[in-house]
């Protein structure tokens, strides 16, 4: 099939599922499902292994989200139902003043992204926004937008998130250049974050019904579950936030650090695996949460089993998501996509950060993008007889590119849409929005350090 008409069809695709979801009001995870089929039929995809990658597609998602979605929720139901969400949200207002705290939570989340892979991090952090937000008395989109925004940014140009240390891999590019320049660009970056979604945010989004009785109902902590003599203190909550975030960032930092077969290394990557570390911190909360507020088993199974429903729309529309994803890769529209742009004549950097984006677009993964382009380019840049501090730019340019255009085959844009309410028409308007702008404004700082050491 042509470059063309795969593009087409690729473009319909996206064309049709938007209409389904937003116009005909066809649930999303169905919408997805459909369109997938059909551009899997369209593009010529053997009926043998049509539904083999279908499946392929929702199992290769739903292997690492719907574990970590769901011990996630219930972690967050714990801390919210037991009062510890606003205690916290009340200590911090009072300590820093409504007007800075989403800036502070932008800040924290650049520091806890760095050895935290985007969703999770946001999954965890999500009962924090909520409280905070109802402490506000805002939406929790006016904080979540800048929140995941940045997290995303760390996600896609600092190591060691997967994408950008495969990526320096392909280039041989040095992981510690590549850290250095990421982070430095990705500092100022949560500035414009927070002032972007401030400026998104002075649009009103209507949450979805779901999202909007959660939120609403969020806090409402029954005497008898946690009396005010027995409110969870603001270390207890702090410490079932951030037990599994340390735990992950030792179990990263020693795969980075030391050697293969080192036992150190393999017993902390086991500790540091997100699945266990969340599990740690549920326990944890047994401890600190259910002990002293005198939970039975029962109530406590309750507390746990009401944030189940919830979270299986979010698992099962990621994982359609990546169904749409799947097809997309497997179609060769990526490849397509990614040969036309290549003989364009652009300048390298240009042409890395175009390549990626459309990438990103295309089938929806940063990591396959970025690690893709990499493969693209890596012919021109290791022959290129550029500098370490030159190629590292280069690695981190399509980094950016991956951050850009977040959309309806992301899986990332339906946990950010689901948990901050946003209908798909209002996640395009502004989460795919403030992906763009960051995307961009990150490759124009990287411009400027390449302009210093080219």
């Amino acid at each position: 099939m042509t470059t063309f008409a795969l593009l087409s069809i690729a473009g319909a695709s996206i064309a049709a599922l938007l209409l389904l979801i937003i116009r005909f009001e066809v649930h999303a995870f169905v919408a997805l499902m459909l369109v997938s089929l059909l551009v899997a039929l369209a593009t010529g995809i053997p009926l043998a292994e049509i539904i083999p990658t279908l499946i392929s597609g929702m199992g290769g998602t739903l292997g690492s989200v719907a574990i970590l979605v769901a011990l996630g929720a219930m972690l967050g139901r714990m801390i919210e139902v037991s009062g510890g969400a606003n205690t916290l949200a009340q200590r911090f207002s009072q300590l820093l003043g409504p007007k800075r705290v989403p800036a502070a939570l932008t800040a924290a989340a650049l520091v806890l992204s760095i050895p935290v892979f985007f969703d999770v991090g946001f999954i965890i952090l999500i009962p924090i926004i909520y409280g905070f937000c109802k402490a506000a008395g805002v939406s929790p989109i006016k904080y979540g937008l800048p929140v995941a925004g940045i997290m995303l940014a760390t996600h896609v140009v600092v190591p060691p998130h997967p994408g950008i240390v495969g990526g320096a891999a392909v280039l041989s590019a040095d992981v510690g250049w590549i850290t250095l320049i990421g982070l430095g660009i990705c500092i100022p970056l949560a500035f414009v974050a927070q002032w972007v979604g401030g400026y998104l945010n002075r649009r009103h989004y209507t949450m979805q019904p779901d999202a909007e009785a959660q939120f609403r109902n969020f806090g409402s902590v029954d005497a008898a579950d946690a009396p005010a003599a027995r409110l969870p203190g603001v270390g207890a909550v702090l410490t079932l936030i951030l037990a599994p975030l340390a735990l992950i960032m030792l179990g990263t930092t020693a795969a980075t650090m030391l050697p293969k077969g080192d036992a150190l290394r393999d017993f902390l990557a086991f500790t540091g695996a997100p699945v266990f570390a969340l599990m740690v911190a549920i326990g944890l909360a047994f401890v600190l949460l259910v002990r002293p507020l005198g939970w039975t088993r029962k109530r406590t199974n309750e507390v746990m089993e009401s944030a189940l429903p919830a979270a299986a729309t979010v698992i099962l529309v990621t994982g359609a998501g990546g169904v749409f994803a799947k097809v997309l890769t497997v179609s060769g529209i990526g490849t397509a996509l990614s040969q036309a742009l290549s003989g364009t004549g652009l300048p390298l950097i240009l042409l890395g950060f175009v390549i990626s984006l459309a990438l990103r677009a295309a089938q929806g993964s940063a990591t396959v993008a970025i690690l893709t382009t990499c493969g693209l380019l890596a012919e021109s840049i290791q022959g290129g007889g550029y500098s370490a501090v030159q190629i590292a730019v280069l690695t981190v340019a399509i980094g950016f590119g991956g951050l850009g255009l977040s959309h309806v085959n992301d899986s990332g844009f339906w946990i950010v849409t689901r948990y901050l309410g946003l209908s798909v028409a209002d996640g395009l308007r502004s989460w795919t929005v403030l992906t763009t702008v960051l995307g961009v404004a990150g490759f124009a700082l990287t411009c400027l350090v390449w302009a210093l050491v080219a």
